[in-house]
């Protein structure tokens, strides 16, 4: 199997099991009538996708593996579109300060959480290389 297959393949089955986490938070968090589904996903999406992007430089996976975690399953779990339509619908029903406030909430939170994976996926993976280069199995 060709390389651009794996990837494709690996996106796919990602992308599969990121939505359907992302569909089942948001059936878990429905009846609250405010989007916090979306702001856990998207806060979460951008942790975990911060964690990968370290993990990666210290210990570099296939791009198959690489690609179905970050493009696949994060670009699944996370989403924009629903970020812009539970936006509109905070602006409809409540005010535009909570519409406001979701939004910053959602996009600096994410770039926060980002950076803290980044720099715990860092740490750890440093960790965990130097564990295994003192301790060869």
């Amino acid at each position: 199997m060709s390389e651009h297959a794996k990837n494709i393949i690996a996106v796919g089955v990602g992308a599969a099991i990121g939505t359907i986490s992302r569909y089942s938070l948001n059936l878990l968090t429905l009846e609250s009538g405010y989007p916090y589904g979306t702001i856990i996903e998207n806060l979460f999406g951008s942790l975990l996708l911060g964690f990968l992007t370290a993990w990666f430089f210290v210990f570099v996976p296939k791009e198959w593996v690489r690609t179905g975690l970050g493009v696949g399953l994060c670009g699944g779990f996370t989403t924009m579109s629903t970020l812009a339509a539970d936006t509109s619908f905070l602006m409809n029903h409540y005010t535009v300060f909570d519409a406001g406030l979701y939004v910053f909430g959602t996009m600096f939170g994410g770039i926060i959480l980002a950076f803290i994976g980044y720099r715990a996926g860092s740490v750890i993976a440093k960790k965990t290389r130097q564990k295994k280069e003192v301790n060869p199995a």
